[in-house]
């Protein structure tokens, strides 16, 4: 059931719970002591703050040279990585899948950060000895996933552009779709693992140049495919994969296509 246009009510529902991309949030202090921890989702639960603490001594060396708001990411198999967040002596490290967008990790652990603060000074916490467990900040966090990974988007709409997209039959044309927020977070993707985080890179890169109002780029990637992608509605962001021998009008007239069916289920 779709959301009426003039309707007021924003869903706060969780985009696609089932492909949750974030496990765990860890915060910890300079010498190492884990002070907070979440469980985000059910699918990596960590029962033990050394067993991290282990992971977190390695890191320490690693991000020496980490300055201001600039993130550490390691990867750590099957698809997972930690990301290192440091802000006033406090290292936010976060578990997420690897495919995960690092504008929008940033955006969630700046906010993150400022409702930690806010509780820690309201509840006079000492950062450097306590280790703080309440309901009240797990469900204050929780409420800041839910704000930016759901913020100012149609829910119902998404699935029914996530069910188009994914009944789109991929030809001898086109090699892949991908269908991303504007911070980055994946709606759909036709591509897996190692090539889906490849392209993701390139990504981050298109972000940053759609902030000069570039809405359209095409370009050819290592692999020697041709990329068509389009900035939609300043929310998302749509990329077709073709095979590089594709004739350029061809290319954007199944791009032109995509997006004005797009269009058309964001317009109802």
């Amino acid at each position: 059931m779709t959301i009426p246009d003039d309707s007021i009510i924003i869903s706060k529902i969780k985009r696609f719970p089932e492909k949750l991309n974030f496990h765990q949030l860890l915060i910890f202090g300079r010498s190492g002591i884990c002070i907070y921890k979440l469980n985000i989702s059910d699918s990596f639960p960590i029962q033990e703050e050394q067993l991290i603490s282990s992971y977190f001594t390695a890191l320490m060396s690693f991000t020496k040279e980490l300055v201001g708001n600039k993130i550490k990411s390691l990867e750590m198999g099957g698809n997972l990585k930690l990301v290192v967040f440091e802000r006033k002596n406090l290292y936010y490290i976060l578990l997420c899948d690897s495919v995960e967008n690092k504008s929008l990790i940033k955006e969630l652990i700046s906010c993150i950060h400022q409702e930690f603060l806010r509780y820690v000074s309201k509840n006079d916490i000492k950062t450097d000895l306590e280790y703080i467990s309440d309901s009240i900040l797990d469900n204050t966090i929780k409420d800041v996933f839910d704000g930016i990974l759901g913020k100012n988007f149609d829910l119902d709409k998404e699935e029914s552009i996530f069910n188009y997209l994914k009944d789109l039959k991929l030809n001898e044309d086109i090699n892949g779709v991908i269908y991303l927020t504007d911070l980055g977070q994946v709606i759909y993707s036709s591509l897996k693992g190692t090539k889906l985080r490849k392209f993701l890179k390139e990504v981050e890169f298109r972000v940053k140049i759609c902030n000069n109002s570039i809405i359209k780029l095409f370009y050819t990637s290592k692999d020697n495919e041709l990329i068509y992608s389009e900035y939609i509605r300043d929310k998302y962001f749509i990329i077709l994969i073709f095979d590089s021998n594709i004739k350029f009008g061809i290319a954007e007239y199944y791009l032109n296509k995509v997006v004005g069916n797009i269009l058309s289920i964001l317009k109802i």
